[in-house]
């Protein structure tokens, strides 16, 4: 699970002709109810998709390991896909891991299929945070590579269901050839969920700066975006506690997100708010 903001790096080489391999198929949206969340802990599924009600969302990120349908999480995955169903709200299979970049055949044969072979997805979430291997600072050019062709990958496997992708907000400052690590992502995928993660809508350091650049690529793309909020307990520092929503209210955040979903409104790349996720906005105060 993402916290946040590390420099981007060095240039890179890689060839961005290889995009044009995969498409992406854009997902229906839920136009009463454009937020999604992530949901990490499928323990309580009646719960889970209550939460989901309350708090207006349409689509759920729900975490599944490998190999699903052998899995002890199954039954608790399919009741939570069950019951989103029956109050109208979408669930995409949620994985992800660093290591997925060196070994997408091993991802697409034990993760995805798996998942999306058990009917109880629309789509396919995915959270692979790349620069994050031991390799991205001495290789970023070869991490870049490797973690498109694995979107690639999922993509087609996943086809005719949509891929979307977890991205943090400073990817347009990674060289991916003679283009930038965010537009090569979404050239491939359906939609992003950026990781603009600050208890503060305006300012040089908030959450519509910080996300501008992936609306704005969604928009010009014709892909969707949506800004996610933090609002688990992330550490006592400063840095730490701009990132989240931990230890305020319910009231506070629907502030900021208003102003979001007010920068945003003439952007069509922007499709709402992410809100990670169900355990820490289950705890905010009202």
């Amino acid at each position: 699970m993402p916290l946040l903001a590390v420099t981007a790096l060095l240039a890179t080489g890689w060839d961005s002709a290889s995009s044009a391999k995969a498409t992406a198929t854009t997902p229906p949206q839920t136009a009463s109810s454009p937020r999604a969340m992530w949901v990490w802990d499928t323990s309580t599924p009646a719960a889970t998709v209550a939460l989901a009600q309350q708090a207006g969302v349409g689509q759920l990120f729900v975490a599944v390991p490998p190999r699903l349908p052998s899995s002890s999480v199954l039954p608790q995955v399919r009741e939570i896909s069950q019951r989103a169903a029956t109050a109208g709200i979408r669930v995409d299979a949620l994985g992800g891991d660093p290591g997925w970049v060196d070994n997408p055949t091993w991802v697409v044969d034990n993760w995805l299929r798996p998942a999306m072979g058990t009917g109880l997805f629309t789509g396919v979430h995915v959270d692979i945070e790349p620069y994050t291997t031991s390799a991205w600072p001495t290789d970023q050019a070869g991490v870049v590579q490797r973690y498109l062709s694995t979107l690639d990958a999922l993509v087609a496997a996943a086809a005719p269901a949509a891929v979307e992708a977890d991205v943090p907000f400073w990817l347009h400052e990674v060289p991916a050839g003679a283009s930038t690590l965010d537009r090569e992502i979404l050239r491939r995928v359906a939609g992003v969920s950026v990781m603009a993660y600050r208890d503060t809508a305006a300012g040089d350091d908030g959450s519509i700066a910080l996300a501008t650049p992936s609306i704005t690529a969604a928009t010009e793309l014709g892909r969707h975006a949506r800004v996610g909020q933090e609002t688990n307990d992330l550490g006592d520092d400063p840095v730490a506690q701009k990132q989240t929503f931990y230890g305020q209210t319910r009231t506070e955040l629907e502030q900021q997100v208003a102003q979001i979903g007010a920068a945003f409104a003439g952007q069509p790349g922007y499709t709402g708010i992410a809100i990670h996720d169900s355990v820490g906005y289950a705890a905010l105060a009202p």
